[in-house]
């Protein structure tokens, strides 16, 4: 099987990394990749969003299975083109991938459909938006709609903060037309949970539980992040809660589905809020998340390839999904000003020397050194009997590699 994986970051390395353990792979393609991911595919220049290069591509290689990484290809309806040139592809289409696309549409799915969430308004002017905030106590939350690369999502204290949010979004546009419409939201208590799953338009199979480490600085302090590390399986979750995931939010998101017409073949990632009892969803992103994927799929014993497969051509009840019963921990190592401006192009020292898994998140390789090429930089994974086991080895790859200004969260898993 010849595969194509369209992305460039950690999320698509990982991907990359798992799908080259398959027997069933013979040759994997990146669109566009990066160094690391270029030691185990062929690297194809081109962007994620460019859909008639990639459908060309997909044609004129033959591919078998194309999958899509990140979330904008997804939103623009690069599935439903590869689809329509009549060749396989992992994702849903683009009618469906308005799930992540609009903050507005998937609130408005899980409250027709019995999914339990925050309260919210969503409002398409900056009048609108401060005439709301009286609605709501603080801290509130403020999302911008659109795409916004994990950056769109605001807690705001008080009043001040939130106009200023505000005004960011909509006057000032800081996040270009994601903030074109915004969704004002109650600020929910609790500890962030992330659930993911192999779904196609009949069967929804859940992975292993993972935290995430949304927050740039230590003690979960700090502006959001893309995601500083995760942890697999979340050492958070209340015991026995995930029993209750399946009844109270994977049936009711496969029936509102269903009952949408949704052409849903891929990955749902459902960020969830657990306080005590409680379970809300967050959001739904339409593609695995990084850096979650990472610890995932590192615990991932199943053939990757033939999972996607299955996804794909609407077969996933005939895959039953084996995992590693070991602790899997990623961690992020950040260029300095992350998630605010940052340099690039600053060398990066002594990868050859590590011994856990490094997966390429933003880098590029100029006259034979590999540098920095953007603000999450790499993620150092590993396997261990338990948490601390796990931790000990990442962190020690930490000490080894070396460039300009290095950042890293030393609480990964703790809190």
């Amino acid at each position: 099987m010849k595969v194509l994986v369209v992305g460039s970051g950690g999320r698509e390395h990982a991907i990359c990394y798992k799908l080259n353990q398959s027997a069933d792979v013979e040759k994997i393609y990146a669109i566009p990749g990066n160094p690391g991911i270029a030691q185990l595919a062929t690297c194809v220049a081109g962007s994620v969003e460019d859909i008639d290069a990639i459908v060309s591509f997909v044609k004129e290689n033959a591919i078998d299975l194309t999958v899509v990484g990140p979330e904008v290809p997804l939103c623009l309806g690069l599935v439903d083109a590869i689809e329509d040139a009549g060749y396989l592809a992992f994702g849903p289409k683009k009618a469906a991938a308005a799930l992540e696309g609009s903050k507005a549409f998937s609130k408005d799915f899980m409250v027709r459909h019995g999914i339990k969430t925050a309260k919210y308004v969503e409002v398409d002017t900056i009048e609108e938006a401060k005439a709301a905030l009286a609605g709501f106590c603080y801290p509130v939350v403020i999302k911008a709609d659109g795409l916004a690369a994990g950056k769109g999502v605001i807690i705001c204290e008080d009043e001040k903060m939130a106009n200023e949010a505000l005004e960011d979004l909509m006057v000032t546009k800081t996040l270009s037309d994601a903030g074109d419409k915004v969704v004002i939201e109650e600020f929910l208590k609790g500890f962030e949970c992330s659930l993911l799953c192999f779904v196609d338009n009949d069967t929804i199979l859940p992975m292993v539980s993972v935290k995430d480490h949304k927050q740039i600085g230590e003690g979960n302090t700090g502006l959001n992040t893309g995601g500083m590390g995760t942890v697999s399986p979340n050492p958070f979750l209340p015991a026995a809660i995930e029993a209750r995931f399946e009844q109270e939010i994977l049936d009711k998101f496969m029936a509102g589905i269903k009952a949408d017409n949704l052409d849903y073949r891929g990955i749902v990632f459902i960020g969830l809020m657990i306080d005590g009892e409680e379970i809300n969803v967050l959001e739904f992103n339409v593609r695995f998340g990084d850096p979650e994927t990472q610890s995932i799929l590192l615990r991932l014993e199943s053939d990757l390839a033939q999972v996607m497969k299955a996804c794909a051509t609407n077969t996933l009840a005939t895959q039953k999904l084996v995992w590693s019963d070991k602790t899997a921990v990623t961690l992020v190592l950040s260029a300095p000003g992350y998630p605010g401006n940052y340099p690039k192009g600053s060398k990066i020292s002594n990868l050859d020397q590590c011994e856990c898994v490094v997966f390429h998140a933003g880098t590029k390789e100029v006259d034979g050194d590999i540098v920095t090429n953007g603000g999450r930089v790499l993620n150092i994974c590993a396997l261990g009997d338990d948490l601390e086991d796990a931790r000990a080895k990442v962190y020690k790859d930490a000490q080894v590699i070396h460039f300009d200004g290095m950042y890293y969260r030393k609480d990964i898993g703790l809190i």
